[in-house]
């Protein structure tokens, strides 16, 4: 009988132990949750950090610390940081904390700590872009029936070259000094399709279409022959104008002299 006691006596204490650790565990859990998510920002718009902090939080950035917190019965402006003063806000909608006029170097990391029930930690790993400039495309090289696209390169920024939707030619550099460019030369028999250079880095694309300089046999295109010679045409034109003008202005000019003499020859022998 005291041996059956003891037993069960032990399976008591054993479940309240595992009863006691799991609670343990579960409190844990919903006191502190974490966790970190990629985002990115464009150049002169706004971000919010998608945690929502209903009644009291915290936002930290890098190693500044905490920049803005609320809290119950907390009024006015929010933010701790001055460099942030004027840009950053509790949206009173969705209850996130908005960053606007985002600039290259708000970029790093921040944290939302989100105490309404325990307490919540989501980590922000922020990058920032400029919105990707709009790709050039140089005149025709009739001599070699091409063209070149280029563009400003900036922060992960790539320049693809497409004939239809397949992708010709591909660039990108990681020295930000010089200008991404593609040459597209236009074979025969590749002629009627169509060309287009794209630039695109990961917040925005910008597409241009690529002319072609050359008639599919080669030569240069009739459009860009007759606009040469048209060219030409009008200066020839104006130079003649001119030419005339001259030769006018001198027959003038000589005429006026000569009716001079005569009236001086005329007045002499009058006298």
């Amino acid at each position: 009988m005291n041996h059956l006691f003891g037993w069960r006596r032990l399976a008591r204490l054993t479940f309240m132990l595992l009863y006691f650790l799991i609670e343990v565990l579960c409190a844990s859990q919903q006191t502190v949750q974490s966790e970190s998510q990629r985002v990115k920002g464009i150049v002169g718009q706004s971000f919010s950090f998608p945690e929502r902090v209903i009644k009291s939080g915290n936002l930290l950035y890098g190693d500044l610390g905490s920049i803005a917190n609320v809290y119950p019965g907390k009024e006015g402006k929010i933010t701790l940081e001055k460099r942030f003063e004027n840009r950053l806000h509790l949206n009173n909608v969705t209850r996130y904390f908005t960053l606007s006029d985002l600039q290259i170097d708000d970029a790093g990391v921040y944290t939302v700590e989100n105490t309404d029930e325990g307490k919540k930690i989501i980590t922000f790993e922020l990058t920032v872009y400029n919105v990707v400039s709009k790709p050039q495309v140089t005149e025709c090289d009739s001599s070699s029936c091409s063209v070149v696209c280029y563009v400003d390169n900036e922060k992960e920024v790539t320049l693809t070259l497409y004939r239809g939707e397949e992708i010709l030619n591909q660039t990108s550099s990681p020295d930000l000094t010089t200008d991404l460019s593609l040459r597209l030369e236009v074979e025969g028999k590749d002629y009627n399709s169509t060309y287009s250079c794209v630039a695109a880095n990961p917040v925005s694309n910008e597409t241009v279409h690529v002319p072609k300089c050359c008639s599919e046999d080669g030569h240069p295109n009739d459009a860009d022959s007759d606009e040469k010679t048209l060219g030409l045409f009008i200066i020839a034109v104006i130079c003649v104008l001119v030419a005339s003008g001259l030769v006018g202005l001198a027959i003038y000019l000589k005429k006026s002299r000569n009716g001079h003499s005569q009236g001086r020859f005329i007045r002499k022998s009058a006298s």
